[in-house]
């Protein structure tokens, strides 16, 4: 099985569900979207794809966060592209779909 994940190296949900991609064998595509960022479109398709929105998927508790409270999903987009510390973490995609696997368990349901 493939799976992407959109990981920050720093966060302990992020590496343990890296961790529980590895030990069930999957091959794991590692985007750092801190140094790589997704671009909106690709956001907006792997929210479409999770059956989320893009204010679902935001750390709210960024900064940055407070200026998009009345904010449409284009424009949580673009700021999540511009500042990739705003996409909540970690997204896995596989072909089964996509979560946002906060608690990584989530993403059990994905493998």
């Amino acid at each position: 099985m493939n799976a992407t994940i959109y990981h920050n190296p720093r966060c302990s949900k992020s590496r343990a569900a890296l961790a529980l991609l590895t030990q069930a064998g999957a091959t794991v595509t590692v985007v750092d979207y801190l140094k790589t960022p997704p671009d909106a479109e690709t956001l907006g398709a792997l929210f479409a794809r999770a059956g989320i929105t893009a204010r679902e998927a935001l750390r709210t508790g960024e900064a940055e966060a407070k200026a998009l409270k009345g904010a449409d999903d284009a424009a949580i987009l673009a700021a999540m592209a511009a500042h990739p510390i705003l996409i909540e973490r970690p997204i896995v995609a596989t072909d089964k779909g996509v979560v946002i696997a906060r608690p990584p368990e989530r993403l059990l349901d994905l493998l």
